[in-house]
C-alpha cells in the first residue's frame, strides 16, 4: 500500500510539473514579471533611447510617455539635427530636421507620422502588457520552440486589420517567464519581417522593460541595428 501510495504522489507531481501553461496564463505569468506592480496603466516618465546602425550616426531619441494625460513626445537628435513629434490629447505639434519651424495641428492626416511613432514606442516598451489591448488575438497553444539553441515558450498573436496586420510571435523564458525574444512576419511568409532579440533589462516606474533590443532580418540574419535604453 506505501508503494503504491509513493507512486501515485510522483505520478501527481509529474503530472503538475507537466502541465501546459495556457496562452493566458503565460500572459499573465509574464505580465507580473514585468509589470509586478501593475504601473503600467499609469505609466508616466521619461527615458532615452539610443540607436545605432551600420552606417549612419548614432540617433537620440528622449522619450516622453504620460499614459494617464493621453501625452506623448520624441525628441530626436542626428548627426547634429534636433526635430520632436509631439501628441496631446488630440493636439499635434511636431518639426523636421529640414525646418527650425513648429506645425500645431489637428488633421489627421499631418499627424500620421507622429502617431505612428506614439503608437510604435508605446507598443515595444509597453510589452508585454500591450498584448491585452483591444484588437489583439492570441492563439490558445502556446508553443514550445527553440530559437538560437534557446528553449522558449511561445505566444503567437495576430490583430484586427486596422490595428496591424503583421504576424508576431513573443518568446518568453520557460522558468522566468521573461520576454527574452519578438518576432514578426509580414503574413504567412516566415522568411519575411525581422526578429528582435532583448538582452538586459532596465526598470523604469517599476516596469521591466529590455535594455538592449537587436533587430535582424528573418531571412538572413543580417543585421539592422539596436537600440539601447541608457540612463542620464
Amino acid at each position: 500500500m506505501k508503494t503504491i501510495f509513493t507512486l501515485l504522489l510522483v505520478l501527481m507531481s509529474f503530472t503538475v510539473v507537466g502541465q501546459i501553461l495556457t496562452a493566458n496564463e503565460l500572459l499573465e505569468k509574464t505580465i507580473a514579471y514585468h509589470d509586478p506592480q501593475g504601473n503600467w496603466e499609469t505609466f508616466a516618465e521619461e527615458f532615452t533611447v539610443l540607436l545605432e546602425t551600420p552606417d549612419k550616426k548614432e540617433r537620440k531619441s528622449v522619450i516622453t510617455i504620460d499614459l494617464p494625460k493621453q501625452y506623448f513626445n520624441v525628441s530626436t537628435t542626428q548627426d547634429g539635427k534636433v526635430s520632436f513629434r509631439e501628441i496631446s490629447n488630440a493636439n499635434c505639434r511636431f518639426s523636421n530636421e529640414d525646418s527650425t519651424t513648429t506645425e500645431t495641428t489637428t488633421s489627421d492626416e499631418a499627424c500620421a507620422r507622429t502617431v505612428m511613432f506614439k503608437n510604435y514606442y508605446t507598443y515595444l516598451y509597453g510589452l508585454p502588457m500591450k498584448l491585452k489591448d483591444s484588437g489583439t488575438h492570441i492563439d490558445p497553444t502556446v508553443q514550445k520552440k527553440t530559437f538560437k539553441g534557446k528553449e522558449y515558450l511561445v505566444l503567437r498573436v495576430t490583430y484586427d486589420q486596422e490595428v496591424g496586420s503583421d504576424i508576431w510571435q513573443f518568446y518568453f523564458n520557460p522558468n522566468t517567464y521573461a520576454m527574452e525574444v519578438y518576432q514578426f512576419f509580414k503574413g504567412p511568409d516566415e522568411k519575411t519581417g525581422e526578429y528582435i532579440l532583448l538582452t538586459d533589462e532596465m526598470t523604469i516606474k517599476g516596469v521591466k522593460m529590455p535594455k538592449d533590443r537587436a533587430w535582424y532580418y528573418n531571412k538572413d540574419d543580417g543585421y539592422l541595428g539596436i537600440d539601447k535604453l541608457v540612463q542620464e
